[in-house]
């Protein structure tokens, strides 16, 4: 059974939430604080984390910045912050989805569904070291390195360097990219792919201004131009 954590200081709506989520046969833990959210989240092992940015502590996105210190979960944001640079922030801190308040609850749940089942499908099997050894990209394992040392990436963010490793030098799109990633229903921010790949261009490109390994294609798309 997949268990998720909300953080969640407004009871009404984390009931809602949580009786719909329930409903689908999720097991959910829950908290009303970010500090407790945190608490719960070391001492469990949870496949998501819901988590509210307005809480009566510390910032959701103080909460989101401290999980990915140490952890890859899956984290949805939900807010009644809605502009564009909000949604930008939210992925730079280490969100992979952005939800605004308010939403429905039907479709929260659809969202979680659609997100266990791409956690249920793999890329085809690749393991690949470039550079004579300087990176290393590892699609089993989920595992990133850089001259041997571990690289701490975002769900999403792993997903799309592994999409585009093993497409093996051909362009994918936006579109494509999003399909792969997040399924043919996301209606999330559309340039939320051009976000990740400038936040894994940071992780592994030594000039980022020139990448090497996470190369734009004009008016098509990105493509994976490393060399082995």
């Amino acid at each position: 059974m997949n268990h998720i954590l909300l953080i969640e200081d407004e009871q009404s709506v984390s009931t809602v939430i949580k009786g719909y989520l329930e409903k689908e046969g999720y097991k959910v833990s829950s908290a009303k604080s970010g500090l407790k959210g945190l608490d719960v989240f070391n001492t469990e092992d949870f496949k998501l984390i819901i988590l509210d940015l307005m809480l009566p502590d510390i910032s959701g996105e103080e909460v989101c910045k401290i999980i990915r210190q140490t952890s890859d979960v899956h984290i949805f944001m939900l807010t009644a912050k809605g502009s564009l640079n909000d949604k930008i922030e939210g992925l730079n801190i280490g969100a992979d989805e952005y939800l605004i308040k308010p939403f429905s609850p039907r479709e929260l749940t659809a969202r979680v569904n659609a997100l266990f089942r791409r956690i249920g499908s793999k890329f085809p099997s690749s393991k690949v070291i470039y550079d004579d050894g300087y990176l290393l990209i590892d699609c089993d394992k989920r595992a990133v390195r850089i001259l041997e040392q571990d690289i701490p990436f975002t769900p999403n963010e792993f997903d799309i360097i592994c999409a585009l490793v093993t497409a093996k030098g051909n362009v994918l799109s936006r579109e494509q990219l999003i399909d792969k990633i997040f399924g043919v229903d996301f209606n999330g921010y559309d340039r939320t792919i051009d976000v990740h790949i400038k936040n894994i261009r940071k992780k592994i490109e030594k000039d980022t201004k020139n990448p090497k390994y996470i190369v734009t294609v004009m008016k098509a798309g990105y493509k994976f131009g490393g060399e082995k």
